[in-house]
């Protein structure tokens, strides 16, 4: 038997349940994992309170993890017992101190990098790298906004922005996390509870206003983001931290400037091995460089994942947090 974090019904913080489960065997093509941590994700909030469906209750929540493979099943050629593995992967389940998994999703995890730290990378840190590299490939010399830049893939974007030669603009809810941004190649972080966003973007820029905007917060920054663009700018909407962005008339894309928006997700750029492997070997390898630094900023034991989320949803985190499984 093996723990873990499962939901019976959608809900509140209160519906996770850690609990005792059966382990099984892998099939074909399938690899059983000893999961060593498990990253925390907004979406994981939203396949708990029902705003992602899943399919069948109950389930295992989480959708990053990094481990050690136990057993392979048939077929299975790249992976052996003992290997050190990552992945992310779109079906939950990670929140759990064994996990089968199909092997196609798996990468190897290079020595280099720990358990803790490639379980709060491979989603944000991979989402981090189609982003900037794929949905907009941001050149160096540009001036980019990146809304919550002190968040888990802010954090991420900045940093990786400021490698490629770009400068950041960043918004944050307070001095402290605007001074984290800034550590972490933010040239301009923006406090926006107190700052009109699109006014000192206007005075950064000179009045050119910014080719792209990444925006994980949706309903509250959605509006200010468009005002944000240049013309034929792109409205890259990837999250809602704060709300799901309301129906609007797609004619306000042409009144800020002709826009183009897109609302891009990971699954759909590393849909195969190629660009699985493509992805992740970039982003390791940005890692291990030193161009960009992923520390774990927050670590719950996975028992306690309902503290995690309560965090993580009242906007108490910062960066990346893992949940640890403590597992033999």
């Amino acid at each position: 038997m093996s723990f873990a974090v499962r939901i019976h019904e959608t809900g509140g913080p209160d519906v996770l349940c850690y609990e005792e489960v059966p382990v099984s065997d892998p099939g074909e093509g399938e690899v059983l994992l000893a999961q060593h941590a498990a990253g925390l994700n907004f979406i994981d909030t939203y396949h708990r309170s029902g705003y992602y469906p899943v399919v069948d209750l109950p389930v295992a929540l989480g959708v990053e993890a990094a481990g050690v493979v136990v057993k392979v099943g048939a077929g299975v050629r790249r992976f052996r017992e003992g290997d050190r593995v990552a992945y992310t992967a779109s079906a939950p389940g990670a929140y759990a101190q064994h996990r089968v998994v199909n092997a196609d999703v798996l990468v190897a995890l290079p020595d280099e990098i720990g358990f803790d730290q490639a379980a709060a990378m491979m989603l944000k840190g991979m989402t981090a790298r189609y982003l900037l590299r794929q949905t907009y490939p941001v050149q160096a010399g540009e001036t980019i906004l990146v809304h919550a830049a002190a968040g888990g893939v802010g954090l991420i974007l900045t940093q990786w922005a400021h490698y490629l030669g770009a400068t950041v603009i960043g918004t944050v809810g307070s001095p402290e996390k605007a001074e984290l941004a800034r550590r972490n190649g933010c040239d301009f972080p923006l406090l926006y509870r107190e700052d009109d966003i699109a006014a000192r973007v206007r005075e950064i820029t000179s009045g050119e206003m910014v080719p792209v905007v990444y925006d994980s917060v949706g309903a509250s920054t959605f509006e200010t983001s468009l005002q944000c663009l240049r013309p034929r700018g792109l409205m890259v909407t990837f999250g809602q931290s704060s709300g799901p962005v309301s129906a609007f008339d797609p004619v306000l894309l042409s009144r800020n400037g002709s826009l183009f928006m897109t609302r891009p997700t990971l699954f759909h750029y590393i849909a195969s091995p190629e660009e699985l492997a493509q992805n992740s070997r970039e982003l390791f390898s940005v890692v291990m460089d030193g161009h960009v630094s992923i520390p774990v900023r927050q670590k719950f034991d996975l028992s306690d994942a309902a503290s995690a989320h309560r965090a993580l949803e009242s906007r108490q985190t910062t960066g990346s947090t893992v949940l640890l499984t403590h597992v033999s």
